[in-house]
């Protein structure tokens, strides 16, 4: 594992924060009849008219700046002209950066129109585990508890699915480094957490099983039983003495753009003074 200098995170930090705005952007144009190729094409010219270059495209050979995953699709949907928005969507919206050699990584799920209260009551819950997870997030703890906090939430309390093939990650002058963040596993195991490590924490979670295939594009991951899936991400690096994480991304311009915007609803905080905690000190 890779642990950063106070300057590096401020880096990785920034590119964080070009992410979010990118989504914020994004979720200020969404709406029913807009495909996937045009919010990709808008993004990719934000990047790089800020700077900065898009983190994903070309990595792995993946040919888009966004990954943009419609319900059933858990992550790694390709944005085409094929894929049109329609009433009653759920859009998991991932996006990555790359600022002075370092890395950004975020991701939101986005409501668009009539969507179903059982999808919205996953996404809300989703939501409230990635927090969760990012409490367990300390120095002296390990990743296995974080991975308790989202699947215990997710699977025993709220009767959900926790995808177990795809995971968070370290993060930094590669977009995926050690370790692995699964969102299922027990506390007390795994990698030990100390302070300068920036790991990403993103929930994949499914209304239905848990059980995932890959389409024939390779890329597009969707759940085996068609059920919806909601994906949420933060980058977040691990604080001294145990204090709280430092959140490195900001979900907070995202969802100005979603109350804004009525082609959009916008999933509630389950908990509002744990979200508040982590908040980061810059906003994007």
């Amino acid at each position: 594992m890779i642990y950063k200098t106070p300057e590096e995170i401020e880096r990785s930090r920034a590119a964080c924060l070009l992410v979010c705005r990118t989504l914020t952007e994004v979720g200020k144009m969404l709406r029913p009849g807009l495909t996937g190729k045009e919010i990709d094409t808008f993004a990719e010219e934000f990047i790089r008219d800020n700077g900065a270059v898009p983190g994903f495209k070309g990595l792995y050979g993946c040919p888009s700046t966004l990954l943009v995953s419609r319900n059933e699709e858990v992550v790694h949907g390709l944005p085409t002209e094929e894929q049109v928005f329609q009433d009653g969507d759920i859009l998991s919206i991932d996006c990555g950066t790359v600022v002075d050699e370092f890395y950004g990584d975020a991701a939101y799920t986005f409501c668009v129109g009539d969507v179903a209260e059982e999808t919205m009551e996953l996404c809300r819950r989703t939501k409230h585990s990635l927090y969760l997870g990012i409490d367990a997030a300390r120095a002296g703890k390990r990743v296995g508890d974080i991975s308790h906090a989202v699947q215990h939430y997710t699977e025993r309390e709220s009767g959900y699915g926790a995808v177990r093939e795809l995971v968070g990650h370290g993060l930094g002058r590669s977009l995926h480094e050690a370790p692995d963040v699964p969102n299922f596993g027990k506390r007390g195991r795994g990698p030990l957490l100390k302070a300068g490590l920036i790991i990403a924490i993103e929930p994949m979670i499914t209304l239905g099983k848990r059980n995932v295939v890959s389409r024939e594009d390779g890329w597009t991951i969707v759940t085996i039983d068609g059920s919806p899936a909601a994906h949420y991400e933060h980058s977040i690096a691990i604080s001294p003495d145990g204090a709280p994480a430092d959140l490195m991304s900001d979900h907070r311009p995202i969802e100005e753009a979603i109350r804004n915007n009525p082609n959009l609803k916008y999933v509630d905080n389950l908990d509002e003074e744990l979200v508040a905690i982590y908040q980061p000190a810059v906003v994007a």
